[in-house]
């Protein structure tokens, strides 16, 4: 099979980009490169705190926390900024700013960027860009009619290793590729017990639900924090990040989580969309918390002139057959390709072609995917009338229904036919409850 060739301007018109367009704003209220946007900033946490760092060259015009020590943290460097505890509030004063970004825990991430999207604001959200599938399609179709700048926090799906291995897998390199292999070895989640924990090297040891509550932390709004998630007495392992995102009624664990950062490289590599079927293999799920190790794997047909492919994801303690039997160097994270012609072997920052022999005087296609200056820059520059972004809502819209599919085959126990049209598993009918959910009263996702 030959290299196909491609360049800058036909990735642009085509594949990824055809996604890109459709966040292109239809007015952008940055009138030029050099004017600053506006920019209200939810949730100031872990990586809300990283992200002022990221957009401190732009305005920051709003910050909002329902801590009131991070809101304090968010003021002492933008004292002028209006300050917020309910970001629900802050969209009543939408004239005074161009954008938003979202850095919320991910069961809050829908309903602080949907009304930035209805009110025509450029968006940054975090991953997984929402707590469910339905919320999930929500968004793609609220950004698709918005036509807005979108990004989601992928910030691999920037990287040169990242764009260089999309290169080689478009062109054929290796051939056509029919199977896939994503895995990661973080083991954080339900554990059968205190010692499986310790023998999976997990950094915050909780394996059941807390019997006795806490007192609420001073200066944290409590309840607010919960938002549309069921109530509960307040306890720091449901809290303290990272812990929350391993709880069902908050997160979904390491599958939508890291695998946000790492089923995004053949998501796109391999131009996916919606599985046809998923099959997930693990412990019994537990009712209160997301497992440590899993593997889903996930069917997908032909994509124009690209065949069907396999694809399966590794978490924790689980991994490859390959990998197993030391058929690959034993990375601890990685993705493997296996095509008619070798395998491409990759993880975050590096790849190598194998058997290595076979490519000993291989020399890869010319670059056609466009250089990032950073995953958050090119948010900003897009919105500024600058290229489209790559990881817009359209795109990881459907990477987060496809990382959620694998909690939901897990959790419903079967391997599930999915219906992407009528977004329901047609062999599942109880697989509804994890797909959407009824939402606590005085939260509503319109």
């Amino acid at each position: 099979m030959p290299i196909q060739r491609f360049d800058r301007r036909s990735f642009l018109q085509t594949g990824a980009a055809a996604g890109a367009a459709l966040s292109s704003p239809s007015i952008l209220r940055a009138s030029g490169a050099n004017e600053r946007l506006n920019i209200a900033m939810i949730g100031i946490g872990n990586r809300g705190k990283r992200n002022i760092e990221y957009f401190e060259s732009e305005n920051i015009v709003a910050v909002c926390d329902v801590n009131k020590d991070k809101l304090d943290f968010a003021s002492s460097l933008h004292p002028k900024a209006r300050r917020a505890t309910d970001f629900r509030e802050l969209f009543d004063h939408q004239k005074e700013f161009d954008a938003v970004v979202v850095s919320t825990p991910e069961h809050t991430h829908a309903f602080a960027t949907l009304p930035g999207l209805q009110l025509g604001k450029h968006v940054y959200c975090e991953k997984p860009l929402t707590y469910n599938i339905e919320e999930s399609r929500i968004i793609r179709m609220a950004a698709r009619n918005a036509k807005v700048v979108t990004q989601m926090g992928t910030q691999n799906h920037a990287n040169d290793n990242y764009r260089r291995v999309v290169e080689l897998i478009q062109s054929g390199v290796i051939g056509k590729v029919r199977e896939c292999h994503v895995w990661h070895s973080r083991a954080w989640g339900w554990h059968e017990s205190e010692q499986a924990a310790r023998d999976a090297k997990d950094r915050f040891i909780v394996i059941r639900k807390p019997k006795r509550s806490q007192p609420i932390p001073a200066g944290l709004d409590w309840d607010l924090w919960q938002g549309p998630a069921p109530a509960r007495p307040f306890h720091n392992d449901y809290f303290k990040g990272p812990l929350w995102y391993r709880w069902w009624d908050f997160g979904n664990g390491t599958m939508s989580d890291l695998g946000s950062h790492l089923i995004d490289l053949p998501f796109w590599a391999l131009k996916l969309e919606a599985p046809l079927t998923v099959e997930a293999m693990g412990p019994s799920p537990d009712s209160d918390m997301a497992p440590a190790s899993m593997q889903a794997t996930y069917e997908y047909g032909a994509r124009g002139v690209l065949p069907p492919v396999k694809l399966t994801w590794y978490q924790g303690l689980e991994k490859p057959q390959i990998w197993k039997e030391k058929g690959i160097p034993q990375w601890a994270n990685g993705h493997l390709f296996i095509g008619e012609k070798g395998m491409l072997l990759s993880d975050y920052k590096k790849h190598v072609l194998l058997p290595e022999e076979s490519f000993t005087d291989f020399k890869g296609p010319d670059p056609f995917i466009p250089r990032s200056t950073s995953h958050h820059q090119d948010w900003v520059n897009a919105c500024k009338g600058g290229d489209p972004t790559l990881s817009n809502f359209e795109y990881a819209g459907l990477l987060t229904e496809a990382n959620h599919l694998g909690n939901v085959a897990y959790r419903s126990g079967k391997k599930i036919q999915w219906d992407t049209k009528q977004m329901r598993a047609t062999n599942a009918p109880d697989a509804e409850q994890y797909i959407k959910r009824d939402y606590r009263k005085g939260w509503k996702l319109s």
